[in-house]
């Protein structure tokens, strides 16, 4: 009996995380497919094959389903990046070229906010965290200020090498670097493109005053 027992306790291991990821891929194409104002955690549990009370037990909320789903969507991400061994978050490049490095991260953002797996979710949990405040706080600390700390370091590390000014605060650096473009992905007015990445870490560096 104590051998079965042992055996039970991977099986049921096994099961709760393949119900775990089942939720948060179902979250993931349900807010794809009907919108986030039409998502519901019965929906969930049904495209999931769980009951909803399991749903319950782990999430308070469809905003924390989907907030959990975004988090490990970019995760997956980092680690097919980085290799299957890595948990490491996407690496800031470090070329000793500051306006380069920045354009490659800026491009890739880009390419990220237009891409209708990484959209979607992402204004349903913008327009989430405008009301919610509870979410707002934990979708900052988790996913974005991970990515503001490697925009922060590379600035640092620049800061070392003379490359920009040393009373620099890294901070707001990267908010004047990312701000523009975050923008124009939420309000949808002007076209979002490679090329406006490059102008806004251009104009960035460069400042507007004459030199």
């Amino acid at each position: 009996m104590t051998g079965m027992a042992g055996k039970a306790v991977p099986n049921a291991t096994r099961r709760s995380e393949r119900s775990h990821r089942a939720i948060l891929d179902a979250a993931l194409e349900l807010v794809a497919e009907v919108g986030y104002p039409k998502l519901t955690i019965e929906a969930i549990a049904a495209r999931a094959g769980v009951g909803k009370q399991t749903i319950y037990r782990w999430w308070p909320s469809k905003a924390a389903v989907l907030l959990d789903a975004f988090v490990a969507l970019g995760e997956r991400a980092a680690q097919e990046a980085e290799g299957p061994e890595s948990g490491a978050p996407y690496a800031f490049p470090d070329t000793g070229d500051l306006e380069a490095d920045l354009k490659f991260v800026l491009r890739a953002t880009v390419d990220e906010l237009l891409s209708p797996t990484y959209d979607l979710p992402y204004r349903a949990l913008a327009a989430e965290g405008i009301v919610n405040s509870e979410i707002a706080a934990e979708f900052v600390s988790r996913v974005m200020e991970p990515s503001v700390q490697l925009y922060v370091e590379r600035l640092r590390a620049a800061q070392q090498a003379g490359q920009v000014a040393a009373d620099l605060d890294p901070r707001i650096a990267v908010e004047l670097v990312t701000g523009p473009v975050t923008a124009r992905w939420l309000l949808r007015t002007l076209p979002l493109t490679h090329a406006y990445a490059d102008a806004v870490v251009e104009m960035a560096l460069r400042g507007l005053s004459p030199r």
